[in-house]
């Protein structure tokens, strides 16, 4: 026992009897420290590890012991002589045995981090950020770096009073960020750096210097100190952001939604979204760095971030719109996923809470004071809606067609149309001008989404469900709906981007010089013609004359009707539109509607500019020459019926249009001599066009004039309480008049009763015109008499239905309805079932 007593005091008081390892080390360090690491002796420490690297870990524990006595002492020389011994000690064993000495690095590594000596703090980064560049053999199982995280952000948030050392402090954090990230992400055990509460201390600390950069330049001062010569590695901001791409590069699906949220909510609590410049780089770099198949699970994640915040003023939810657009601008043209419907689904949502608000607050403005306070937010919501639009419109426009026709489909049903059950907009609550406004938005942004589309087939791009709701609107009293669905329209229609070219309704001299683009019109475009053609023709006559049209609803209509014959018309088209044509003129001159002056000659400008340029775009000499008679006659005789003249400010118009004067009208029968010949149906040319105005259409220009204001009032009592009423007054004049079953009979009665010959001459002349009408009259139009028919047949038997399947019940002694016969039944009033609302 006394023998081992002496033997460790000799070892610790001679130094050839300390072990060799410990010997190894001490000699590393000079008497003088400003002399530096002895390279001879740490190339002999090196040899001996290497050669024994069972000693690595006592040679780790030996030199902690050593740094960490300097440090204490402030002895900061041996410090950096140790720690540069340290570094050349990883970089030269990569044996099993450099795990525990590896523990023994990061212990020293953490005691210089956790000292408030910049150098030291740094000295400590730049060793472990070399540790972090090792590849390893084997994976650790137990090491942890929670620690490192934490101090490596607490330093990229320095606020040191020294510009130049608070740079170093964060250059040297954001360094030690990106080295957990490196040592980390590719290892499968480290997985838990991908946890919230590590993401939540690395992405705002990379955030925050990112964004300190930018407020110094917004703010006019440099983003690194004068004179420093900072370069991208010394540049915070730059440095931030290349550990901010590498870190969402490395990404998988799973952790995406933990690596976005920080960036949310860093953006909530810095009051980032505006102005939101900060905010759009930040998801510009997200989305150039992850993966393209996780761009979706970003929106994903921005979408919930919108509607978490649909309460907050119109500028943040603007901002994050905005976001939302720069997103997916980027990801459109890639993979998307299942999120498509779901982002329209959401901006429709939230377009119409902004409308909703945008009313409210203009019906407080109305109620009070605060007027330049309630504009300036109904001017926010403004920018809102506009961001919306812009965000489908983008997004719309970039996916591929067969995506795009359904998100068409998609936002058409959002629409609400007059006449119809709307089930996801409550037109109700918002009112006219509410609905209005979101019809308009809407329709904008169909147009976007419509820009470029190109579909093989009119069929798959206008099918019934969105061209019905689509020409429900274009009838509505309203210039700028009928504007917009004729622009949807041509963005439809129009496949070899002819508009420019047609632009401006106008006499065009020399149709040729234009160049226009067209192919031979399909089998499948001939059958959407023969099935819908009756319902564009419609569109087009109805639309004429509205009395508030104006200059640029004139020049829509014309450029329809232009896009129609250069992409759908084959020769029964064509004259179906000459047809139009005429309809339009007789309409123009007749004034049945009573039109103004105005919309009367800017129709009959409307129908000149149309056959000018039809008839040169069938090459018909004939037919140009009568065309081009009239249109030379009107030049000088009346200016007022073309184009030219009648679309100028302060044109003169005539008191009245003169029938009589033959020469200065389109006349059918001379354009179907021109027409004479193979391929052209004459004889439907001296058939009138009759449009086939549904009943849809009746309702809702019926709906559209009606106030909206007293709607609210109606409850469920009032309309039971009129509906028996209604029954009552229907069985009162239902019964027969004691002066009619009284009326006398005379000679004249019976002389007239056995007089026949004038109805059998009737009956004769009305069977041969409808024989006539069936053998001459188009397919279309006797559908149209047959369907008008039915449905009058179809509405007076649901009247009856609903009087006699469910009458309401009477008392005792009162007439009732029952099967179409009167009964007087005596039912005792407490057996009488009254509906729930009448019940106390």
């Amino acid at each position: 026992m006394d023998s081992e007593n002496n033997d460790s005091g000799v070892c610790g008081c001679c130094g050839p009897l300390r072990p060799r390892y410990k010997r190894l080390v001490d000699n590393i360090f000079p008497e003088d420290p400003k002399d530096g690491l002895s390279k001879s002796d740490m190339e002999k420490l090196t040899f001996y590890a290497v050669s024994a690297p069972e000693k690595l870990d006592r040679i780790g524990a030996y030199l902690a012991e050593r740094l960490s006595r300097d440090v204490v002492r402030h002895r900061y020389g041996n410090v950096v002589i140790a720690m540069e011994a340290l570094d050349q000690l990883l970089m030269a064993c990569h044996s099993q045995s450099i795990k525990p000495f590896v523990e023994s690095f990061l212990h020293m590594v953490a005691k210089l981090l956790e000292s408030r000596e910049p150098d030291l703090q740094v000295l400590g980064t730049n060793s472990f950020v070399k540790f972090a560049n090792i590849e390893e053999d084997t994976p650790s199982y137990h090491r942890r770096y929670d620690f490192f995280v934490s101090q490596f952000s607490a330093m990229c948030h320095s606020t040191h009073e020294d510009p130049e050392t608070r740079t170093r402090i964060r250059v040297a954090g954001i360094k030690g960020l990106q080295g957990v990230v490196r040592k980390t992400v590719n290892d499968e055990l480290q997985a838990i750096i991908w946890e919230p509460q590590h993401m939540e201390k690395l992405i705002p600390s990379m955030l925050f210097n990112m964004q300190d950069a930018e407020d110094l330049d917004r703010a006019g001062h440099p983003s690194t100190p004068s004179g420093t010569g900072q370069d991208g590695e010394e540049n915070p901001a730059v440095l931030a952001e290349n550990c901010f791409r590498e870190l969402l590069g490395r990404a998988a699906y799973g952790n995406m939604k933990n690596a976005v949220r920080p960036v949310l909510v860093h953006l909530d609590h810095h009051h980032l979204w505006d102005p939101n410049e900060f905010a759009v780089s930040c998801f510009r770099i997200i989305m150039y760095s992850i993966q393209a198949q996780h761009s979706h699970h970003v929106i994903q994640q921005v979408l919930n971030h919108l509607d978490a915040n649909n309460k907050s003023t119109p500028r943040v939810r603007a901002g994050i719109v905005q976001v939302l657009l720069e997103t997916v601008a980027i990801a459109a043209k890639g993979s998307v996923g299942p999120t498509v419907l779901e982002v329209f689904n959401t901006l429709l949502k939230h377009l119409r809470m902004s409308v909703d608000f945008e009313l409210g607050e203009s019906s407080r403005r109305n109620s009070s004071s605060s007027v330049s306070s309630a504009r300036g937010r109904e001017s926010d919501e403004r920018i809102v809606q506009n961001a919306i639009i812009q965000t489908i419109g983008f997004f719309g426009g970039n996916l591929p067609d067969y995506q795009r026709a359904e998100v068409m489909m998609f936002i058409m049903g959002k629409v609400p149309v007059y006449g119809t059950p709307c089930h996801t907009l409550d037109t109700v609550k918002i009112g006219h001008q509410g609905t209005k406004r979101i019809q308009t938005m809407l329709l904008s942004s169909l147009i976007m989404v419509t820009s470029g589309f190109k579909s093989k087939s009119m069929s798959a791009a206008l099918p019934p469900p969105f061209l019905d709701p689509l020409f429900s609107i274009s009838l509505m009293e309203d210039s700028e709906l009928r504007q917009l669905v004729l622009e949807i329209l041509h963005n439809i229609i129009d496949r070899h981007d002819n508009r420019a070219k047609l632009r401006g309704i106008r006499i065009i001299p020399n149709v040729a010089a234009l160049k226009i683009k067209r192919e031979k019109i399909s089998k499948q475009d001939v059958a959407f013609m023969k099935k819908h053609g009756q319902q564009l023709y419609r569109h087009v006559y109805l639309g004429c004359k509205e009395e508030d049209n104006v200059h640029k609803n004139f020049e829509l209509l014309f450029t329809t009707l232009a896009i129609l014959t250069i992409e759908l018309a084959n020769e029964e088209v064509v004259v179906d539109l000459i047809r139009l044509s005429i309809a339009l003129q007789d309409m123009a001159l007749n004034n049945e509607e009573n039109m103004p002056m105005s919309i009367r000659c800017g129709i009959m400008a409307l129908v000149a500019a149309y056959l000018n340029f039809l008839s040169q775009m069938i090459a018909n000499p004939p037919f140009c020459q009568h065309v081009s008679k009239v249109i030379e006659l009107r030049s000088m005789d009346a200016p007022y019926l073309l184009p030219e003249h009648i679309f100028r400010d302060k044109c003169s118009l005539p008191d009245s249009l003169d029938k009589d004067d033959r020469q200065l009208y389109f006349q059918t029968a001379d354009m179907a001599e021109c027409l004479a010949g193979p391929g052209y149906n004459v004889e439907r040319l001296s058939i009138p066009y009759i449009p086939q105005v549904t009943v849809l259409y009746t309702v809702g220009k019926i709906i559209h004039r009606c106030k909206q204001t007293s709607r609210d009032r109606l409850t469920r009592r009032k309309s039971f309480v009129d509906t028996i009423s209604l029954q009552v007054d229907m069985l009162s004049s239902s019964l027969p008049d004691r002066s009619e079953l009284a009326e006398e009979i005379t000679f004249e009665t019976l002389k007239k009763a056995i007089d026949t010959t004038g109805l059998e001459e009737q009956e004769r002349e009305k069977r041969r015109q409808l024989m006539e009408k069936f053998q001459k009259a188009p397919f279309e139009e006797i559908a149209a008499h047959c369907e008008s028919k039915a449905n009058m047949l179809h509405d007076r038997l649901a009247q009856i239905f609903e009087l006699t399947i469910r009458p309401p019940p009477s008392p005792s002694g009162l007439v009732s309805i029952s099967a179409g016969h009167t009964q007087h039944p005596s039912v005792p009033v407490y057996e009488m079932k009254f509906p729930d609302l009448c019940v106390y």
